[in-house]
Parts: C-alpha cells; structure tokens; sequence
C-alpha cells in the first residue's frame, strides 16, 4: 500500500505545515505550540527534502495487467519475478536508477553514462506461460552485448526463468523474463 507514496513528498508537506504552523504560533503568543511545532516542523522538512532529493520514481505500466494476467502472475510468477516487479513500481531512495546494481552485475553498465536505462514494464501471457517484459532504453549498449549475455542473464535472474530479447524501436530493447514453471531447487527438495 505504502510502496506508492513519496516519503520525501510528505515529509516535505508535514514539515512545512508544521513550520507554519510554529510560526503562526509564534505570532499568536502560543509558546510551548509555537517550540513543539517549529522543533519538529524543521527537522521533518530538511528529512523529506533530503528523501525527495535521494527518490527513484516508480517505472510505469506501459499497459496496465489484465485479470487474467494477475491470475497467471499468482500461479506461475516465481518468487524473484514477483519481487522484482514490486521493487521497480515502489518510490527507491539511495538509488541512481532502477536495476542499476543489476545490470552493473551483468556486465551491461559500462559506466554511469552508458547504463541502460529501465523505461517501462508490461506482464504478457508468453504461449500460457507468465512473462515480465522490461523495456529498456540502450542507446550505448547494443543487442548483441544483449544476447551475449542471455544465459547469465537467466541465471540471475534465478532457476525456472527464460530470457528473451526483443530489438524494440530506436535503441529500446525489451526483455522478457518467462517463468518456465520448473521449481528452484529449494522446491524441489522440499517436495
């Protein structure tokens, strides 16, 4: 519920309200109001500016899920599908951009400058199975950069998922992550 509000945003909102409100105070002749509100008023301000400076925005939907699609991320979305697609639609703070660690891992980021840069994410029904589809903006790294690194990319991405790569337009390149429905091997053990 709380992955879509901006922290920084409210802090800032709380903070300048309750600033007003010790000034107001002070004005007014109220002075344990005018120190409770302006003591706390500051310090909640300079921490919600410091939250909105240090914010990652949320990637969007280039098209909202379907039922259907919510039904098949329920049955067959492995547990690192499902994490990721929250942790790139919630507010990040301390954070260049989205799967930047990531794509450093992978060897996709040559440098701050170069680094894909996450766009926007759809969910699809790949022939029956589950898919995440990343779009990416890679002007500086090219698909075969891409496809040479599939196979890591499905390890990394954890057991039971399929890469796909897909050349979209002018340097965007999508990247379905396919859950192929074959259990981890924690899974498998514990049956």
């Amino acid at each position: 519920m709380f992955r879509r509000i901006s922290l920084g945003k409210w802090g800032l909102i709380l903070g300048i309200g309750l600033t007003a409100l010790g000034i107001a105070a002070y004005i007014g002749g109220y002075p344990t109001l005018n120190l409770a509100a302006f003591f706390s008023g500051v310090p909640l301000a300079l921490i919600g500016l410091a939250l909105k400076a240090a914010e990652l925005k949320p990637i969007p939907y280039s098209e909202p899920p379907s039922p259907e699609l919510r039904q098949l991320r329920d049955a067959q979305a492995t547990p690192i599908l499902k994490l990721l697609r929250q942790n790139v639609t919630r507010y990040r703070y301390g954070h260049e951009a989205h799967l930047d660690e990531s794509l450093e891992r992978l060897g996709l980021a040559p440098s701050r400058e170069e680094r894909p840069v996450l766009q926007s994410i759809r969910e699809a029904d790949w022939d029956g199975r589950y898919a995440l589809v990343l779009r990416f903006a890679s002007p500086h790294v090219p698909l075969e950069s891409w496809q040479e690194r599939q196979a890591k990319i499905e390890r990394f991405f954890g057991p039971g998922v399929q890469a796909a790569l897909t050349p979209s337009e002018s340097d965007a390149i999508e990247l379905a992550l396919i859950a192929t429905g074959e259990p981890s091997a924690a899974e498998a053990e514990g049956s």
